[in-house]
């Protein structure tokens, strides 16, 4: 088994995709002489022999400089979310102090970025066929897609301006623990968007609630929508083999399922598996397929999980008392 080595600076290290990245390469004995370096916000990791907590934010020069000190590779997951007085900051200034700091370093060798797919509009708008990583950039309303435009696009010149060794990753929709099942409730507690007791009246809303009924997006001509979701697992086994693969130079690859998630298969595999009744509901949102072919044929790269093991994961997982489920809307 090939060794690589260096010290990984992972930004957004406390974060879902971050300490699931963060644990694995600690366990794999491929990694075993890289040490991490964490840059931490609002938490820190556990102390650990391979990891050195960095604080602060990389708006500020001085931290991203403080943090990459002897950094080789850099995993950037740090992102914002709909919060127009930080995104900016963080999504664009902070990457071009990272960037600036990682093509004047005289040991850095790889820089991996993890994307979104809101660069490409996500279902916001039509898809008529998959989606590779050749369509052209397409941010819906809001800041939040703007920075995943905007960081693809900069990362993007860093290998023209300076030959840049780096690779970005496009991931969907990230799903862990029970996160796929909130995402379909429609009481206070949906995790993301669309939050659907706006699309419906309290009363329905609650009746729903109580029933434990299952929304099933509809596009505006009444057909299911099929949308992309990747499982955190999948995304970090793609991040583990990209560091240092010589096929990932200067490469954007979508990461996500094989094939997305058909809202009405995913009503009839519900009531057949949990019993649970179902309900449509006409959106303005449109089906997208995001194409993950490349990342196979380059990276050697399989999901695990597809629409029924992302289902059967979340109604099975059994959180702990200190464990708390993080509710997020896009405001």
């Amino acid at each position: 088994m090939s060794q690589t080595s260096g010290i990984i600076l992972v930004t957004g290290a406390t974060g879902k995709v971050g300490r699931v990245f963060i644990q694995r390469l600690l366990a794999e004995p491929k990694f075993n002489s890289f040490t991490v370096r964490a840059l931490c916000h609002n938490r820190e990791l556990e102390p650990h022999e391979r990891i050195r907590n960095v604080h602060g934010s990389i708006e500020y020069r001085e931290t991203v400089e403080k943090a990459m000190d002897d950094v080789t590779h850099v995993v950037h997951l740090a992102t914002c979310k709909e919060t127009p007085d930080q995104v900016m900051d963080v999504a664009v200034k902070g990457l071009f102090w990272l960037l600036e700091a990682c093509r004047s370093s005289p040991i850095f060798q790889q820089f991996i970025l993890i994307g979104g797919d809101a660069g490409v509009g996500h279902f916001v708008y039509p898809h008529p066929i998959p989606v590779t990583e050749t369509q052209q950039h397409s941010a819906y309303p809001g800041c939040y897609a703007l920075s995943k435009v905007l960081e693809e696009v900069m990362l993007e010149q860093y290998y023209i301006q300076y030959n840049l060794n780096g690779c970005c990753l496009r991931a969907p929709w990230i799903m862990e623990k029970d996160d796929f099942k909130y995402q379909l409730s429609f009481g206070e507690d949906v995790f993301g968007g669309p939050r659907w007791r706006d699309l419906v009246s309290p009363q329905q809303a609650d009746e729903f609630v109580r029933t434990q009924t299952i929304p099933v997006m509809l596009d505006p001509d009444g057909r299911p929508v099929k949308r992309n979701f990747v499982h955190v697992d999948d995304l970090v086994s793609a991040l583990l083999l990209a560091i240092d693969h010589p096929q990932a130079k200067q490469q954007l690859f979508n990461i996500s399922m094989d094939e997305p998630v058909d809202y009405g298969e995913m009503s009839r595999y519900i009531k057949a598996n949990l019993g649970l009744p179902s309900v449509e509901i006409k959106t303005t949102f449109h089906s997208t397929w995001l194409d993950n072919t490349k990342a196979k044929l380059r990276l050697g790269w399989r999901p695990e999980y597809d629409m029924k093991k992302i289902i059967d994961s979340a109604w099975s997982y059994k959180r702990a008392s200190n464990d708390p489920r993080h509710i997020w809307y896009p405001g």
